[in-house]
C-alpha cells in the first residue's frame, strides 16, 4: 500500500479541525493509504526531515497551520523545484478548509509575480478544500506525476569539504539568505555591496555557496574585498547553480536540510535579503529554533532587508504579515535599506 505522511498537530478534544482530521484519516484509510503520524505527535528536525522524506511516498497537511507546518510545506515545495531525487513523483495536499494556507499561498504568488520563484507553487502544492478532495487530488497526481520544474543540471559536481579559520580580529560571521535566481541588476548589485561591506566591517560572510543569482554576488563582493567567505551546499544544488570561486571554507551536505543546519551554526547574526522560497524557508526555520530556545540561535540577531522593489512594492511585507500570529517584536528587525544592515546585525550581535 502506499504511504502518506499526514502533517499538523492535534490540539486535544476541543481542537476546532478534529473532526475534518477524522473523516481524512478515514478517507485516506478506504482509498488504501498507510499513514504516518496520524495522531500528529511526531516531531520532525532538520536532522531527521529527508529521512521522513524517503520513506513516504505522498504528504497531507491538515488545517490549522503552524509555524512548523509552514516550515515543512516550503520545505517540500524547495525540494521540488531543487529536484531533490527523493521527492520525485510524491505528491503534496494541503487541505485548506479553514483557510489558514492561504498566507502562504498569497506570500507564494507575490514572489512569483517578483520573479523568485519561477513555478507555479499552486500545480505542487495542491490545495482542496474537503477531506474528499485531499483523495481525488492524490490520486490524480500519482497517475499524472509533477510538471517539470524546468530546470537542467549543468554537470558540476561536489568537491569535498575545506576549512579555513575565521581570522582572529573579524567580531563573527553574517549568515545571508537570498535568492541564487534573481537576474535583475540592481538586486546583484545590491548583493555585491552587502559583500564587500561585510568584509570591510571584519565580518565573516555565510551563504548557500550558490554561483548564481544575489548569492553568487555576494560572495564575489566579500571576496573582492579581501573577507572570509564560507558555504555550504548539497550535490544535487550545485548540479544546478555551481560553486562560486574564492571560498575560505565550504561544507559539503548530503541535504538542504543540514546544509541549513551547519549555516545556521556557523553565523552569529543572519540578513534575510530578497530572496525566493528557499529564503522563506530558511527564516521560518531561525524562528523555529528561536521560539524552542535553540541554542542555535542564542544571541544571534535576525535582520530583513525589506527592499523597495522598482514596482514600488516592498520585497517582504507579506512575509512579515505572514509572521505576525507567531513572531514577537524583537525577533527580526527590519530595515528598508541596504546602508542599514551591517549596523543593525552588529549592534546585537554577540561577539564571538
Amino acid at each position: 500500500m502506499p504511504t502518506v505522511r499526514l502533517a499538523g498537530t492535534v490540539r486535544g478534544e476541543k481542537d476546532p479541525n478534529r473532526e475534518i482530521r477524522a473523516r481524512l484519516l478515514y478517507q485516506l484509510f478506504s482509498k488504501g493509504w498507510d499513514i504516518y503520524n496520524s495522531n500528529g505527535d511526531q516531531r520532525v528536525t532538520l536532522a531527521n526531515i529527508e529521512e521522513k522524506i524517503i520513506e513516504s511516498e505522498a504528504f497531507v497537511f491538515t488545517p490549522g497551520a503552524t509555524l512548523e507546518d509552514l516550515f515543512k510545506a516550503v520545505s517540500v515545495f524547495v525540494g521540488y523545484q531543487t529536484l531533490d531525487r527523493n521527492l520525485a513523483g510524491k505528491p503534496t495536499v494541503l487541505l485548506n478548509s479553514d483557510g489558514s494556507w492561504t498566507p502562504l499561498f498569497s506570500l507564494l504568488s507575490h514572489l512569483r509575480k517578483l520573479g523568485t520563484v519561477k513555478q507555479n507553487h499552486a500545480e505542487y502544492l495542491l490545495l482542496a478544500e474537503t477531506p474528499e478532495a485531499v483523495i481525488e487530488l492524490l490520486e490524480n497526481a500519482r497517475e499524472k506525476g509533477l510538471p517539470d520544474v524546468g530546470r537542467e543540471k549543468s554537470g558540476s559536481t561536489a568537491g569535498p569539504s575545506f576549512e579555513t579559520p575565521v581570522p582572529a580580529d573579524y567580531e563573527g560571521s553574517v549568515c545571508v539568505f537570498c535568492s541564487a535566481s534573481i537576474e535583475d541588476p540592481a538586486y546583484l548589485h545590491d548583493g555585491y555591496e552587502l559583500g564587500r561591506m561585510l568584509a570591510e566591517n571584519r565580518l565573516g560572510c555565510v551563504s548557500g555557496a550558490g554561483n548564481s543569482g544575489i548569492m553568487g554576488e555576494v560572495v564575489r563582493g566579500s571576496v573582492d574585498a579581501g573577507g572570509w567567505t564560507g558555504g555550504s551546499n548539497v550535490p544535487h544544488i550545485i548540479e544546478l547553480e555551481g560553486l562560486p570561486e574564492g571560498l575560505s571554507s565550504f561544507w559539503l551536505r548530503p541535504d538542504i536540510y543540514t546544509r541549513m543546519e551547519v549555516m545556521i551554526q556557523r553565523s552569529e547574526g543572519f540578513v534575510i535579503f530578497p530572496g525566493g522560497s528557499g529564503t522563506v524557508q530558511e527564516l521560518l526555520a531561525l524562528m523555529i529554533f528561536k521560539h524552542q530556545g535553540s541554542d542555535l540561535m542564542k544571541g544571534k540577531p535576525v535582520v530583513v532587508f525589506n527592499r523597495l522593489d522598482a514596482s514600488g512594492v516592498r520585497f517582504w511585507d507579506p512575509l512579515i504579515e505572514l509572521l505576525e500570529p507567531w513572531c514577537k517584536a524583537g525577533e527580526f528587525v527590519v530595515v528598508n535599506e541596504l546602508e542599514e544592515i551591517i549596523p543593525a546585525v552588529r549592534s546585537q550581535m554577540v561577539k564571538v
